[in-house]
């Protein structure tokens, strides 16, 4: 499990590296056109802004992967072992039945819903752009999986 969480992460960080190079080009191509060609790009500020949008998730999804992301650890050295086991199960939980309705339900119905409205300047569908929220759902759904997965297969020795 390790190797499919570690494979995936590797791809996140590529695609999420190659649309930062794709984003600070069109951020860098609006200057120059505006500053230096005094005809400024239409195009470079709705598509930065889209790309920026998936790079956030994208990296959301990635600290996710990576045992990355913030949390309470400090709150832990005042609890049982026994209590600290169940906990780091039921955040998990929780954030399944998070990530299962917001992200993938919902990010799924608006992506649908907006299959047909085009973005103003790029023409391309609003869905697309959405589509994110439910690829990076269920990814995070997996990796929440996958830390259940790990945490019962922790001895109290390996804590």
């Amino acid at each position: 499990m390790d190797k499919l969480r570690e494979s995936i992460n590797k791809f996140i960080f590529i695609i999420s590296a190659s649309l930062l190079i794709i984003m600070v080009a069109t951020v860098a191509w609006q200057v120059a056109s505006r500053y230096v060609f005094n005809s400024p790009s239409i195009f470079t500020d709705e598509l930065a802004r889209f790309l920026l949008m998936w790079i956030g998730m994208l990296g959301t999804t990635y600290a996710f992967g990576s045992k990355s992301h913030l949390s309470m650890d400090y709150l832990h050295t005042f609890l049982k072992v026994d209590t600290v086991k169940v906990i780091k199960i039921i955040l998990p939980i929780l954030s399944i039945v998070f990530m299962g309705f917001v992200m993938v339900w919902g990010g799924t119905l608006l992506t649908l819903n907006t299959m047909k409205q085009l973005s103003p300047v790029l023409y391309i569908p609003m869905g697309v752009v959405y589509s994110i929220l439910p690829i990076t759902g269920v990814i995070n759904i997996f990796y929440f999986i996958t830390y259940i997965g790990d945490e019962l297969a922790l001895k109290g020795s390996d804590r």
